[in-house]
């Protein structure tokens, strides 16, 4: 201003260094920050316009109140139009990282075993992973005479063949609304019901297990290693929920349902059959039972009196 005068240094290029600034304040993500600048820059900018005259430039015409008024509005409106981006940007920010956060949570908890429409379910509905009452169908699932087929094969054909079984299988699972526990060897624990609301969990699980068997049969035919499934289920109450010691947890269920689910598939070697029932789950499927065959009482170990045993198809 001294050098060239109010009029022109004001005119020139220099008063935009102030919208340099406020950019520059928008990387702390700060509302108030941004509006604070562009409101220093605006109250700077006017004071220097209406109140600084050097001497050799006194006789120049007074300032013009309106146009240097409106000029720094304008800095002021940048400033607060700055905060509002930068306030943005930090909830969008937020926002992923709470998205990634519980994405990470619900992985460390189900690890790999849950497919990604499970995981946006799980994170859309906010599902509480704390331990709770609920009724679920439980599936075991076992390949039959895995460990001697194993034992004449690299294990790169063990992994290769095992791997390609359960990815069939699992998508079964995936689409009737089931979703595996825990991998258990050469088998599985999949869960319907939990920890995703399931209202007829016994019929989901029924209709999984007959398209698994289709599934493998039609993988046996084209495969130079045939396996051969059994699977139980079991229908009930269980203590679901992040079960586990403070430095590893895991989503998981616990009671006699699990235990009897587990009986169930263990009686297919002695019945050499593939799909046994408890009778909670063929009472649940209702009409859809028609090629259900009663197996009587059968002593289950661990239980002190019989229980009535179906298998299906």
């Amino acid at each position: 201003m001294k050098a060239m005068g109010p009029a022109q240094a004001l005119a020139f290029v220099v008063p935009l260094a102030y919208f340099i600034f406020i950019i520059l304040s928008t990387l702390r993500l700060d509302f108030w920050l941004s509006a604070f600048t562009g409101l220093v820059a605006a109250a700077e900018l006017f004071a220097m316009a209406m109140l600084y005259r050097p001497e050799q430039f006194a006789a120049e015409p007074a300032p013009d109140f309106a146009f240097h008024l409106v000029r720094c509005i304008v800095i002021l409106v940048c400033g607060v139009l700055a905060g509002a981006v930068g306030m943005q940007l930090r909830r969008q920010f937020e926002a992923s990282i709470k998205a990634a956060t519980a994405r990470d949570r619900i992985t460390n908890l189900f690890g790999q075993h849950v497919s990604p429409q499970v995981v946006e379910r799980l994170m859309a509905e906010g599902k509480s992973t704390d331990s709770e009452i609920r009724r679920v169908a439980v599936m075991f699932v076992d390949f039959r005479s895995f460990t001697a087929g194993a034992s004449t094969r690299t294990p790169r054909e063990v992994v290769d063949r095992l791997d390609g079984a359960f990815a069939t299988l699992v998508d079964i699972l995936d689409r009737h609304g089931g979703i595996v526990n825990k991998f258990l060897g050469d088998g599985f624990l999949a869960l319907f019901g939990a920890p995703l609301d399931a209202p007829h969990p016994a019929r989901h699980a029924v209709a999984a297990a007959r398209e698994m068997l289709e599934a493998n049969e039609r993988v046996n035919r084209e495969s130079s290693w045939p396996l051969r499934i059994g699977i139980g289920i079991h229908v009930g109450d269980v203590v679901a929920g992040n079960i586990g010691s403070s430095r590893r947890k895991e989503y998981t269920v616990i009671g006699d349902t699990v235990n009897f689910a587990a009986r169930l598939e263990a009686l297919n070697k002695e019945f050499n059959s593939q799909f046994l029932v408890s009778a909670a789950v063929h009472e649940a499927l209702g009409q859809d039972r028609d090629d259900a065959k009663s197996l009587g009482e059968v002593a289950i170990r661990g239980y002190d009196r019989p229980m009535t045993v179906w298998q299906l198809g």
